[in-house]
């Protein structure tokens, strides 16, 4: 397997007043094409503020980041944009669907933003609500379907562009230890499938078994396993 993401010594400091927060200290790790990687940790430990570095959302105080290769730490904000858009996705705590738009709307709309033309969204946007098993609620909107259901459509979302890779905030949080666990086992087929890579948050513990690295956080620094 080939490496896609990689840190160096990442810091992450924030300004209380005259007060300086170390939110991170001294991140170094790899992950590897076509896995899925667990950071976890209870609330506090910088787990947001790490994929937000990851994702290239944020920018780190101090150390490096290369993803596929490249050094995003050194990127300008327009490249870093385009990034995000073209080659990587995203599922947050929330799944942040639009409320308005069906499940097949919300993909397509995904797709718009990506540049596809209108075949290709159709086609692309019926494949990706297959892969999570939606393909008979693409009609449905998001008040009419389970909180499971919305992040799944969420995740369908997200690989509509073919990202490299994709990075989940607690995007299990809200729902039961079964749905849990559906959600994870999605993110496995779609590795599968996609040949993407996932990283995703939790402070769940039932989901350790199932990745292919774990990460602890804890205050802001890697513990050892």
């Amino acid at each position: 397997m080939t490496e896609i993401l990689k840190t160096q010594g990442i810091c992450r400091d924030f300004k209380s007043g005259n007060e300086t927060i170390q939110a991170l200290k001294n991140i170094s790790f790899n992950v590897k094409s076509g896995t899925l990687t667990i950071l976890r940790g209870r609330s506090g430990s910088g787990k947001t503020t790490l994929i937000n570095l990851l994702g290239a959302m944020d920018m780190p105080s101090n150390g490096e980041i290369y993803f596929d290769g490249e050094n995003i730490t050194n990127m300008t904000e327009i490249k870093r944009d385009m990034l995000r858009r073209k080659r990587m996705g995203f599922v947050f705590q929330s799944g942040a669907l639009m409320s308005y738009m069906s499940a097949y709307e919300n993909v397509d709309f995904a797709l718009r933003i990506a540049g596809f033309n209108t075949k290709e969204r159709g086609i692309r946007a019926e494949e990706c609500l297959a892969i999570v098993g939606l393909s008979k609620r693409k009609e449905h909107r998001p008040s009419e379907m389970s909180g499971g259901e919305q992040q799944r459509v969420a995740i369908a979302r997200a690989i509509s562009h073919r990202p490299k890779i994709i990075f989940a905030d607690e995007p299990t949080s809200a729902l039961d230890s079964s749905m849990s666990i559906q959600i994870v086992k999605a993110f496995k087929e779609i590795i599968d499938r996609e040949g993407t890579t996932v990283v995703m948050t939790t402070h769940d513990p039932s989901m350790i078994e199932i990745a292919d690295q774990v990460i602890t956080l804890q205050d802001g620094e890697m513990m050892n396993e």
